[in-house]
């Protein structure tokens, strides 16, 4: 983009510049940018000042990671502890923290907790006959935190969650499933942060290469927090 907004036309050069991750081959990238010799310097221009007010809007955000985790230093380690659950991370440990507190400490049982949230299946009847089983309307943001990390936590490869997931998504469909991880996704993160208690994997096929990356990622975004991690000691592989 930065390239394009510049003044570079060939299509296939702007492919060879596209992330190594994206899924698109380089034919498909240089047949998506076909039409950049026809961008007139208009065009350009405000290509360019988004990617400006993009750039703006990163500095901002790591600006507010740093002092939110500036702020949340006397309770590292339950960020730590959060951190490790897939799905979640350092952002979204900071997030559940800031809702409900280092200790989930209002909250007398994880039922009550996905209860404040909103986690869990409703029921509205009338005459023994159900109308709804849409779950109550709860913490705007604690639902969404937990739909995103529902949604990153059954492509784990190997853990609790991606299993429930394909137990579950050939009864359930896709949303309710995704729904009902959310909830388990609560329950664990009241036991974590309640009971003092750290995130043990119960998958049955984790990949330990597949886990050290994730470890090495986690540990790599807390410090670029400021947060005082060291790596795990290995351990034998068990079940969370």
């Amino acid at each position: 983009m930065e390239q394009l907004a510049q003044g570079e036309t060939d299509p296939a050069r702007l492919a060879t510049l596209a992330d190594p991750m994206l899924r698109a081959t380089p034919e498909e990238l240089s047949d998506a940018l076909s039409a950049a010799p026809e961008m007139s310097t208009l065009h350009r221009q405000i290509l360019r000042l988004f990617l400006e007010r993009l750039e703006l809007m990163e500095r901002q955000m790591a600006v507010l990671d740093r002092n939110i985790a500036a702020a949340l230093q006397l309770h590292q380690d339950a960020v730590v502890r959060l951190a490790a659950v897939p799905g979640l991370g350092a952002d979204s440990a900071q997030q559940i923290i800031a809702e409900v507190g280092p200790q989930a400490a209002t909250f007398s049982s994880p039922q009550e907790l996905a209860s404040w949230v909103g986690v869990c299946p409703g029921r509205e009847e009338s005459a023994e006959v159900s109308k709804s089983d849409e779950s109550p309307k709860g913490n705007q943001t604690m639902r969404r935190v937990l739909n995103q990390a529902a949604n990153s936590a059954r492509k784990t490869k190997g853990s609790i969650f991606q299993s429930l997931y394909q137990r579950w998504v050939s009864r359930l469909g896709h949303n309710k499933t995704i729904w009902a991880i959310a909830h388990r996704l609560c329950r664990v993160v009241w036991i974590i942060l309640h009971r003092g208690e750290p995130y043990i994997e119960f998958g049955n096929s984790r990949d330990p290469r597949s886990a050290a990356k994730r470890t090495a990622r986690l540990i790599h975004k807390l410090r670029s927090l400021g947060y005082q991690v060291t790596p795990p000691t290995p351990t034998p592989r068990v079940a969370g």
